[in-house]
């Protein structure tokens, strides 16, 4: 029996003095070792706008084969619980997910995937994503107080790349509707006044409609959609915005010491969630368009001409805690280091809080006709 074949994007870094693996060291641009000390410089990115970050035909892609682009291959692990999709380096075989804290055993093998034409590096280190972490913790209301000391002790943090699309477009929309403007008719009216009735005029609101058409043109440039479904949306979009002006062109160097999530959003899928985005934004161009005070949209037939893309990853530090028997994940933006994560809530606390609070208000109820 032939030998399985080495994943191709199994990448090691060994230190030129000890042996050990070097890692990518956040906000640098080099490789170090934790036992030695030893620092390798990372050779110079291509930043965004330079020739090694291209964007990528769309409708080639959508119709041909993928393995007709430049692809990698790549070991993954499956989380059940999340449905995250870790790709794993070496002979490691069984892992806890860096997204929910669920042991992960189930290898799903090599899996061809597209390679990513950029990424943004981490520019924060862990100990800055846990000190962000924490004072988010303590920002919140009603938390328990254990909680926080609890995800305060040394626990470790994952940093992961996680998987993006980014999408433009060149658009010319064709609209249909009516324009609202608004007119003002003053009438009497009778109302009572201390048991007499008293004539009132008051100004009634009224729309004109007028019916309306016309066209509006957008280039959209890198409408970002996330490539997996590990994250809850509202986590997703809580991270944001990402400045990527960042990006800079994929080199393995910068995984070096990291975790990377495959993609498990197929680029159509993605696609179709990047056009239902644009044409948000192009219901917005419409009503601007239209103008008036109110804006009635009857039919659009956008168009999309010159669509490229891009598969790229973006750095987060990750944190899943089990307290109480309960879970609880924790992600933070490692450009920006903003939080998002599941809110604990202190049912003591909660409580108290109650219990004040229903105190104050019957104190306001009996000094009040005291101090008459």
């Amino acid at each position: 029996m032939a030998a399985p074949r080495r994943p191709e994007a199994e990448h090691h870094y060994p230190c030129a003095s000890c042996g050990a693996d070097l890692r990518f060291a956040p906000g640098q641009e080099r490789l170090v070792c934790d036992y030695c000390g030893h620092v390798q410089e990372i050779p110079q990115a291509v930043s965004r706008g330079g020739t090694g970050l291209q964007e990528l035909p769309l409708a080639a892609a959508l119709g041909a084969d993928v393995a007709s682009f430049e692809t990698e291959e790549h070991r993954t692990l499956h989380c059940p619980n999340c449905g995250a999709s870790i790709e794993m380096d070496g002979p490691e075989h069984a892992v806890q997910c860096p997204f929910c804290a669920t042991p992960v055993v189930t290898d799903t093998g090599a899996k061809r995937l597209l390679k990513p034409q950029g990424l943004v590096p981490f520019a924060i280190t862990e100990a800055e994503a846990r000190a962000a972490l924490g004072r988010w913790l303590g920002s919140l209301w009603f938390a328990p107080s254990g909680f926080a000391q609890y995800a305060r002790k040394g626990r470790r943090m994952t940093g992961i790349y996680t998987p993006f699309w980014t999408f433009d477009a060149a658009t010319e929309t064709r609209y249909s509707g009516a324009r609202g403007d608004y007119w003002y008719e003053t009438r009497s009216v009778q109302v009572m006044v201390d048991g007499r009735a008293e004539t009132r005029t008051e100004e009634v609101r009224h729309t004109r409609w007028t019916p309306v058409s016309g066209r509006v043109a957008r280039v959209f440039d890198d409408v970002l959609i996330y490539a997996a479904r590990s994250l809850p949306p509202a986590y997703v979009q809580g991270l944001a915005p990402w400045d990527l002006a960042g990006v800079t062109e994929y080199r393995p160097d910068y995984l070096a010491g990291f975790s990377a999530e495959g993609y498990t959003v197929e680029l159509a899928e993605g696609h179709h969630l990047a056009q239902a985005e644009m044409i948000r934004v192009i219901q917005s161009d419409v009503r601007r368009d239209i103008g008036g005070d109110e804006q009635r949209i009857g039919h659009l037939d956008p168009s999309f001409a010159a669509e490229t893309f891009k598969h790229i990853l973006l750095p987060v530090w990750t944190a899943a805690y089990k307290y109480r028997g309960r879970s609880f994940r924790f992600v933070v933006n490692a450009q920006t280091g903003k939080v998002q994560g599941d809110r604990p809530w202190s049912v003591w606390k909660i409580a108290t809080a109650v219990v004040l609070a229903i105190a104050v208000a019957a104190l306001i109820a009996y000094l009040g006709p005291q101090a008459k």
